[in-house]
């Protein structure tokens, strides 16, 4: 059988279905119908998502938006281990505990060079189109009971400690899958061939370095907008950096493509749409600033994002 990413999306509804129960079942969870809802409906996105119709499935979207702007999902009233446990725990595991978390870079990397080659029958034991997200999936279940191993625990307290960072971190968890489908949809509305005519009408392209610099720029402002460079990436690249850079000023697309996706990622480190780089971190280090990780990151951002510049016009048309 090919380990494909239908089993991994299979595993992760069956997670967030657990989780959705679990919230159901707290009886002091102020808002449990509500957000066991949200997560019960996300869970049913994974588990059957390819079975019902898109409208179905388009639904069940707009519905966890209207629980998300009700304020109907909020974290439940878990019990946590006291500090005594937790330092008491540290201390008997001492650096063991890197060894999970370590495992899971290690593994996906061993999976995404080998995948080619683990054939098994005449079939790839992984997806070779998805081999990286495959082994990821993989390293995260062997990490899983690495981790149970190491702890003594069992993989039902693993799903509890699921459920407090899922808890902590809300309706943010969702933000990624959803700004990563952004740009399919802005780029089937013709977004990119608008911002095409607009920028073309009203800024000076005869100038290659004002086209670079209305294409760098451009990533990260629509990064900050959408919260994801892979949405903001086929708006600008359809809309200045194929037709201008690459249509009119002959660059290397390999070079464009490459420093634009960078400066789409100067754009992820100002925004709070980037909730799984900016937001999450805040959110589990428990920091009383919700922007805190926004504002030590500007500085690196817009710096970064002068030096794009420089490279493109130096790199792309050499």
């Amino acid at each position: 059988m090919t380990l494909s990413l239908d089993l991994l999306f299979t595993l992760a509804g069956l997670l967030l279905a657990a989780v959705a129960v679990m919230t159901l079942l707290d009886r002091s969870h102020p808002k449990r119908w509500t957000t066991g809802l949200f997560w019960g409906l996300y869970a049913a996105m994974f588990l059957a998502g390819p079975l019902v119709p898109p409208e179905w499935v388009g639904a069940g979207v707009l519905l966890m938006a209207l629980l998300v702007g009700l304020r109907g999902v909020g974290p439940g009233g878990l019990q946590l281990p006291s500090a005594q446990a937790c330092a008491a725990s540290a201390r008997r595991l001492g650096h063991k505990l890197f060894v999970p978390a370590l495992t899971i870079p290690l593994l996906t990397m061993v999976g995404t060079l080998s995948a080619k080659h683990l054939v098994v029958g005449g079939l790839p034991l992984i997806d070779p189109k998805n081999a990286t997200l495959v082994s990821l999936g993989l390293s995260c279940v062997v990490a899983l009971g690495l981790a149970c191993w190491l702890t003594r625990e069992t993989p039902v307290q693993g799903v509890r400690e699921a459920r407090r960072l899922i808890d902590a971190l809300g309706w943010a968890l969702v933000l990624p899958q959803m700004l990563g489908m952004l740009g399919l949809v802005f780029s089937d509305a013709g977004v990119g061939k608008a911002v095409a005519y607009v920028t073309t009408s009203t800024i000076n392209m005869d100038l290659r370095f004002v086209a670079v610099t209305v294409y760098v720029v451009g990533m990260a402002l629509f990064t900050v907008i959408m919260g994801n460079g892979f949405a903001a990436f086929p708006v600008m690249t359809g809309g200045v950096g194929v037709p201008v850079l690459v249509g009119v000023y002959h660059g290397d697309p390999a070079v464009m493509a490459a420093i634009g996706m960078l400066s789409g990622y100067c754009g992820t480190l100002m925004t709070p749409m980037a909730a799984n780089f900016n937001i999450v971190p805040a959110a589990l280090l428990e920091l009383p600033d919700k922007n805190a990780v926004i504002r030590v990151q500007i500085p690196t951002a817009l710096t970064l994002l002068a030096v794009n510049v420089v490279l493109l016009n130096l790199l792309m048309f050499r």
